[in-house]
C-alpha cells in the first residue's frame, strides 16, 4: 500500500507540473484517481497536516500557493487561515504559515478563496460586527501573507445564519457572480443550501438558490470551475458512500441550469466525511478535507487528479 501511495504521489506531481503550463480550459476529463493525503507527496513538509483540524483548502491560479483553515497551535484563536507555498509547480509543499491579522482574529476564520484576478481574497469569519453567525469577508491581497482593507461583503449576502465557502466567478454571459452556501436565506430546500449572488451597482445583491443542486439534506461548500461549467460541493444526500460526500454538477453553458449532481465515487469519497472541494485552475486536480481513517488529525487534506480527455 505504501509503495502504491508513493507511485501515485509521483504521478500527481507530474500532472500538477503539466497543469501549470495549461492556458486553455480542457474540454473533457477522465475519472478521478484514488485520493491520497497531501503529505504523501514526497518531500512535502511533515507539518502540512497537523494533529488538529485541517480543511477548507484553496489552491492559487499558479499552483504555488495553498491556503487552508486549521486550529493547529500558533494561531490567533479558534480556527485560523494558514498558507503553504512552493517555488515551482510539481515541487512538494512547505510548512504552513499563519497569515496573521487582519484576516485572522481571535474568532474562527476559514474558507479562504482567491478571486480570478488574484487580488481579492474572500474568507469566512465569526468575528464580532457582522450580520450574524459566520459571514463572508473580503480583503486585498498584497502577497501570500499580506492583506489589507478587510470588509464584510454586506448583509444582502450575509444573513443571520451561517455563510461558507465563497466562490467568486466572472461568469460568461452573466457577469460577476458569487457562489456560497448558507443556512440563513429563503429559497433553499433545507439548510445549508447553495446560493448565488450577482454583482450589481458596486455590491453583491440578494442571493437566489442555485437551481437543480440543492436537496432536503446538507448541500454546502461550493467551488465552481473557472469556466463556470462544473460545480463541486459536499452533501449528505441519499446515494452517497458515507457521511458527507463530494458531488459534482455540470452544465453546457453558464446560461443553462446545472444537471443533476453526481457523486464522485469511492476514488474520492469514503465512509467518513469529505468537505470543501477545491479545483485547480485547469480542473485536473481536486483538493478537499476528510476525516477518514488513516489521517493525522480531526481532518486532513487529500488530493485526487483526473486526466484531460476520457
Amino acid at each position: 500500500m505504501q509503495q502504491k501511495k508513493k507511485v501515485f504521489a509521483a504521478v500527481t506531481i507530474a500532472v500538477l507540473a503539466m497543469a501549470g503550463t495549461a492556458s486553455a480550459m480542457p474540454t473533457g476529463f477522465g475519472d478521478w484517481s484514488d485520493a491520497i493525503r497531501v503529505e504523501n507527496i514526497p518531500g512535502t513538509d511533515e507539518s502540512f497536516n497537523g494533529p488538529s483540524l485541517d480543511g477548507c483548502p484553496f489552491i492559487s491560479r499558479d499552483d504555488k500557493t495553498f491556503y487552508m483553515a486549521s486550529n493547529r497551535e500558533g494561531g490567533l484563536g479558534g480556527i485560523d487561515i494558514w498558507v503553504s507555498t512552493r517555488a515551482n509547480v510539481g515541487e512538494p509543499w512547505g510548512a504552513p504559515v499563519n497569515v496573521g491579522a487582519p484576516v485572522n482574529s481571535t474568532s474562527n476564520d476559514f474558507c479562504p478563496t482567491i478571486s480570478r484576478d488574484g487580488h481579492a481574497f474572500f474568507f469566512v469569519s465569526s468575528r464580532p460586527g457582522g450580520c450574524g453567525g459566520d459571514d463572508i469577508y473580503t480583503a486585498r491581497l498584497r502577497n501570500a501573507t499580506g492583506f489589507e482593507d478587510v470588509a464584510n461583503v454586506g448583509c444582502a449576502v450575509n444573513s443571520d445564519g451561517n455563510e461558507a465557502s465563497p466562490s467568486p466567478l466572472p461568469q460568461s454571459g452573466t457577469g460577476r457572480v458569487l457562489y456560497f452556501s448558507s443556512t440563513g436565506h429563503d429559497g433553499g430546500v433545507d439548510g445549508p443550501d447553495i446560493f448565488m449572488s450577482d454583482w450589481k451597482g458596486g455590491s453583491y445583491g440578494a442571493p437566489v438558490a442555485v437551481p437543480g443542486v440543492n436537496s432536503a439534506s446538507i448541500d454546502a461548500h461550493p467551488n465552481v470551475r473557472r469556466d463556470g461549467l462544473e460545480l463541486m460541493f459536499f452533501s449528505n444526500r441519499a446515494g452517497g458512500i458515507g457521511g458527507n460526500d463530494i458531488w459534482s454538477a455540470s452544465r453546457a453553458s453558464t446560461s443553462d441550469p446545472f444537471d443533476a449532481p453526481v457523486n464522485l465515487g469511492p476514488a474520492v469519497n469514503s465512509v467518513a466525511s469529505e468537505t470543501r472541494p477545491s479545483l485547480s485552475w485547469d480542473g485536473t486536480t481536486l483538493y478537499f478535507g476528510s476525516n477518514r481513517a488513516g489521517g493525522e488529525g480531526d481532518s486532513d487534506h487529500y488530493v485526487s487528479t483526473r486526466p484531460v480527455g476520457g
